[in-house]
Order: C-alpha cells, then structure tokens, then sequence
C-alpha cells in the first residue's frame, strides 16, 4: 500500500513518489568530524524540473568530498547551495548511485519510469550550454551531491537526466554505486587532455594505486594498453594493485622527502631534496624494469608529492592532478618544466563523453569497481569519518541505502 514514507530498505510501489524520505543530513551547526555532522532526518522529496529526474536510491558511493562538506572546509557547502536556488539549512551530500527512475521531466526523452541506472555527477545549466562548447568550463557547472544538494544519502535523489548511465546488468547494486565518481574523474585524467592521453606501453605513475580512484586508473591505463606503476604506503597494497594490472609498485614509506621543497637556494636542504627525488624515481625503473620515467603522472595527493612528481615525468611528459588532500599548495622547480616541457595539467571530474566512455568499459567487464567496505545507510558517517582519518581499506566504499542486503543484482518494485 502506498504511503508517505518507507522505511529504509523498502521500496514503493514503480512511479509511486512519497512526499517524506529519509536522509543523512549535514547542517552548518554540526560542520566537524564527519561521525557527527552527519545525522538521519526525515526531509521532504524534491520536486523535479523539466530536465530532471528523479531515483530511487539503491546504493551509495562513498568519496572524499563528503568529508570536506562534513567539515565546512574548504568552502560550505550550504552556502554554496544558495547561487543555485536551494535550500542553504541543510546539505545531503553523495556523488555516486545506482538505483530506479521513478519521475522523469517533460522534456526528457533518454529515460523511462523503471530504468536501471547508475548516475554520474557532473550537473550544469543545459540550457545555456552550447552543444560545441565542454560543459566543465561553464560557469553553471557544479558536482551533484556536493556543490549541489539532493544527493544520493537519501532514500530519493535528484538530477538532470543526462547524469543516468546504463547500470552494468550482471552487477550487484553496491558495486555499481561505486565507482562512478572515481571512474569517471580517473577516465578524464588519462584520456581527456590531448596529447597526453594513454597510448600503448605508456608508462603511467599512479599515486594512491590501492585506493578508488587509482584503483580504477590502474585498470584504465591497462585496458588502453599503458604500463601502470602504482605509488601505495605497504607492501600488502602494492601486491593488491598487480592484481589489477600495475606491472610494479613503490612502497613511498621508504623515502622521507615528501611535503614542500625547499628553497633552490638553500643549496645544502635542494639537495637532500633532490637525492630523494632521483631515489625515487630509480625506484620508478626498478618497478618497470627499464630505465623510463612516466610520461603522464597521476596525481591527487597535493602539497606531499607534486614536487616529486614534476622531477619524474619524463621530458615531455605531463602532471595531471585532481585533489590535494595533503595539502593545496603545489610547489615544483619551473626548470624542470620549462627546459624539459613538461605539462602540469589540472582536471575535475567529467563531461558527459567522458562519463559515458567509460562506463561502456565498465559495462563490457573491463573493469572492476574495486568495491571494498559497504556499510549500512546509519554508517555513512562512519566510514567518511575513516576515509578521513585514512583508517579506510583498499578500494571504494558504498552504503546500502534502498536495498537491504548486499549481492542483490535486479530488483521488481
């Protein structure tokens, strides 16, 4: 029988919609340590426009930029809400689902009420984008889930209709919320900026290879025919990061260079940094087996790392980075980029092409979403509260949200 709300882990009846749902919810008065900030609170379902639709939510990726929301750092999220005409009280964060369309908009012809779907998050203003034009460089472009509200830590989530992607069939719901973020942002690093996109035998450098986003850009750069190296913080994980591709690994607790590098001229300080760096990358050959340095490093650490990472791309080579979650300076000698042209390239997550690119891969079982922990919808300030203390296993993370148990593959509602 229908009614005005379900409980988590139950579904209402194909096309019916509820006028209460429950939520984990963030508000600016409990910003701090994510198992805080987040709290389940029963809100009201958000309407839908004319390109929106709207989903049930099955299952929910787990990224980093809830951690950030949850804290208020670096920017609120609430406030930031308020340029786009939505409520600024109150923030439901998630940037990765799968789950069912129960209402589609007027003007959306790529859906229909009862497809499967997994959801990307790039979001903008569709009618004011120019079809020749990337969308990430407008200004209306925003993460869904983040800069945006209704996201998918709800029992219903709202978003434009071209965000809905295939689900991979024979994939359980979790591991299909799973890596959409991480996938997609990965697929635009290694394959989005021409011409350092993966070629055959590339050699790619991967920081974080054991964690979701280079998990997935490992299997990537395999798939595109590359030479994967992962950068990990144990043995355990490097030997993890073989099994998806990577031809060797470096264990960077073995080097004690990391963070700012000094000033070029403390000659004494440059060049303890600098015997740090070639130690590394001698690391790099031995990893490869060869004496050749990346020609695409892929970056996301920030502060610690983007010194070295300069130093190491081979001549020619580029730097691309996503996040800085040690830290948003980026320090790096501009002699080793201008004399050796070296390209230092930001990235932020994807276009449409890029987000559809790669879940073709995913779909055709080339890769694995590298699914890890999955925690109950009470959990999700528990796990980012790991991943904010790095406490987190290998791989990404989801939380069951309308699906009770793990494993479920197909749903009839």
């Amino acid at each position: 029988m229908a009614t005005d709300i379900y409980e988590i882990g139950q579904a209402p009846p194909l096309g019916h919609v509820p006028t209460k749902m429950w939520a984990q919810v963030i508000r600016p008065d409990r910003f701090g340590e994510p198992k805080a900030a987040f709290r389940v609170e029963q809100i009201d379902v958000p309407g839908i426009g004319p390109d929106d639709a709207l989903v049930w939510v099955a299952a929910a990726g787990i990224n980093y930029n809830n951690v950030w929301a949850a804290r208020g750092l670096p920017v609120n999220v609430c406030e930031v809400h308020r340029k786009f005409g939505e409520p600024t009280d109150f923030h439901i964060g998630g940037s990765d689902a799968s789950g069912i369309v129960y209402k589609v908009g007027d003007n959306v012809t790529n859906l229909q009420i009862g497809d499967h779907v997994v959801i990307h998050c790039g979001q903008w203003d569709v009618n004011a984008v120019p079809r020749e034009t990337d969308p990430m460089f407008h200004p209306s472009y925003r993460i869904w889930g983040y800069e945006s509200n209704w996201g998918s830590f709800a029992q219903f989530t709202k978003v434009q209709a071209h965000q809905c992607m295939p689900k991979p069939a024979a994939m359980s719901w979790e591991a299909a919320a799973a890596y959409g973020l991480v996938g997609c942002t990965a697929w635009r690093m290694l394959m989005g900026w021409p011409p350092h996109t993966v070629q055959k035998d590339d050699v790619v450098l991967i920081w974080g290879g054991a964690g979701g986003l280079g998990a997935i850009a490992t299997q990537i750069v395999r798939a595109q025919g590359g030479i994967p190296i992962t950068v990990v913080s144990s043995e355990s994980r490097g030997e993890y990061t073989k099994t998806l591709g990577a031809k060797g690994y470096i264990n960077r607790t073995e080097f004690d260079h990391w963070g700012r590098m000094p000033d070029w001229t403390d000659d004494k300080a440059y060049g303890k940094w600098v015997t740090g760096c070639r130690a590394f990358g001698n690391a790099i050959w031995n990893a490869l087996g060869e004496r050749r340095s990346p020609r695409i490093v892929f970056e996301h650490p920030g502060l610690d790392t983007i010194p070295t990472s300069v130093f190491v791309a081979s001549t020619g080579g580029m730097v691309v980075t996503c996040a800085g979650t040690t830290g948003f300076n980026a320090d790096g000698d501009l002699r080793y980029i201008w004399m050796r042209q070296k390209r230092l390239q930001g990235s932020h997550f994807a276009n449409d092409n890029d987000a559809y690119s790669f879940n073709k891969l995913v779909v055709a079982g080339q890769i694995d979403p590298c699914l890890g922990d999955v925690f109950p919808f009470e959990g999700i300030g528990e796990c980012h509260q790991l991943m904010h203390e790095n406490q987190h296993n290998e791989g990404n993370m989801a939380a069951l949200v309308g699906v009770a148990e793990r494993g479920l593959i197909d749903l009839v509602v």
